[in-house]
């Protein structure tokens, strides 16, 4: 179907638009809205161009509509000579034609739509007649009409300018829609319940300084820096991939500062704003307009890739006797290597753990908020968390993962899960760092769904008739 198309394709889709317009026409006696897209060069059609068509026609009917011009009939084309959509709408024609003008107007996606109104007679409404102006050329900003008559600019240009249209609208479109999941994916991690010696919207588990309130103020302050580990992602996609971390990590001190403030002074997403910030820059180092959602197969290698050489560089300067944290004791005197060292390896918890865990749950009909339970139970179980290290030892941690692997299954017990949560609160233990390994196993999970991300190819089309 995207394929290069000859002057008779075009000629005769044009032919059978105007016949199906006419017909319409006859058979409802309302205005009719003929939508479609003003590609240049001999391809009329492919994955981006039908993202983009499929934007207009959401427009077209949210702002159809606002206007109280109900939609009486709609029906679309998907074909090699292009995407086509034909609307009767029940209006008056003068005010529809200003709904469809000033959807081409309103930024610079709309440069592309070519959406042109029949009244009832079949006569076509001319924007300037309504006092428009003329649609300006996509190049030199002229009037489109006469740089088009000419052929003053070449298909190359103008192809060149639209596809840098495309690619600038769906890189924010979908920054932001990745982001959002990275978002949506801490509030589940908090929210999630019950959640042995962790924050979440039943108690406060083992934390004396913080509750669930202190997590959404954090994740709110921090959506800016998700969207902008994308972004530095996109930016960088032609960079090594060190290069994307190098600039990720000044991003996340600011990102730090900004949930401290936002806490006032408590940690909350510290850890996150390593992990999941990296996750999220390697979602921005495999966007393209066409495939917009990130391919777990090839994220997590990504991420590794990026944190890798800094990470074994953090260290060996913690086996030289750099570094006084919590982290380079645990290096030094169990081998443990954490956050960084999962990500320096490709998040293995996360593909062999966290994630089978929240699909087996919810393979077996459990909700998202017991899937994550589960999940969170298998990953306490597999990974030795140097925060369970930190509050109680390794006979804390060891017997906090013989315990939750007690309860490993596709639906942990919830009384039991309950029963640990108290005792694990009692103890002072609480497993952070599966806490935020459970985060980017939402978020995965999340990208993968075909409902939260919009899939870039083989949109649906309307049905005809």
């Amino acid at each position: 179907m995207d394929r290069e198309i000859t002057l008779m394709e075009v000629l005769e889709a044009r032919e059978a638009r105007v016949n199906r317009q006419r017909e319409l026409l006859e058979a409802y006696g309302l205005p009719v809205v003929s939508f479609c897209m003003n590609i240049a060069g001999p391809v009329k059609n492919g994955p981006v161009i039908r993202r983009a068509f499929q934007v207009g026609l959401d427009r077209l009917a949210d702002a159809l509509g606002a206007a109280r011009a109900p939609i009486e009939h709609r029906e679309t084309v998907d074909a090699a000579t292009g995407c086509e959509a034909l609307l009767a709408v029940r209006g008056d024609p003068r005010a529809v034609k200003s709904v469809c003008v000033e959807l081409e107007d309103e930024d610079a996606l709309g440069r592309i739509f070519d959406m042109d109104v029949l009244s009832p007679a079949g006569d076509k409404l001319d924007r300037e007649a309504l006092g428009y102006p003329p649609r300006p050329c996509l190049i030199c900003g002229k009037p489109g009409k006469g740089c088009a008559s000419r052929r003053i600019h070449p298909a190359g240009e103008i192809q060149a300018a639209t596809n840098r249209i495309f690619r600038r609208f769906f890189a924010a479109q979908d920054r932001d829609a990745i982001a959002g999941q990275a978002a949506r994916a801490l509030l589940y991690e908090v929210c999630a319940a019950p959640k042995p010696g962790l924050v979440d919207r039943l108690n406060n588990g083992s934390h004396r300084d913080m509750d669930i309130f202190t997590f959404i103020d954090s994740t709110t302050a921090l959506l800016p820096y998700l969207r902008q580990a994308v972004e530095i992602g996109q930016e960088t996609a032609d960079l090594p991939p060190e290069e994307t971390f190098r600039r990720l990590r000044r991003a996340g001190l600011a990102a730090e500062r900004a949930m401290f403030a936002a806490t006032g002074g408590v940690n909350t997403h510290k850890g996150a704003i390593f992990s999941l910030g990296t996750v999220c820059a390697a979602a921005g180092r495999l966007w393209t307009p066409e495939t917009p959602r990130p391919d777990m197969g090839a994220l997590l290698p990504v991420c590794a890739a990026m944190c890798r050489q800094a990470v074994e560089a953090d260290f060996a300067a913690m086996a030289s006797g750099e570094g006084h944290t919590a982290g380079a004791r645990f290096y030094l005197q169990y081998g443990l290597r954490g956050i960084r060292g999962e990500l320096a390896d490709g998040l293995p918890s996360i593909g062999d753990v966290g994630l089978p865990a929240l699909k087996a749950a919810l393979e077996a009909g459990a909700t998202l908020e017991q899937a994550g339970a589960a999940a969170l139970a298998a990953l306490m179980a597999h990974v030795k968390d140097t925060n369970l290290l930190a509050r109680g030892g390794q006979e804390g941690q060891q017997w906090a993962a013989q315990t939750a692997g007690a309860l490993e299954s596709p639906v942990p017990d919830r009384a039991a899960l309950e029963a640990l949560d108290r005792e694990m609160t009692e103890r002072n233990l609480s497993p952070g760092g599966c806490a935020d390994l459970l985060a980017i196993t939402y978020f995965l999970h999340f990208c993968s769904d075909q409902a939260s991300i919009a899939a870039s190819e083989n949109v649906p089309p309307l049905p005809r008739g």
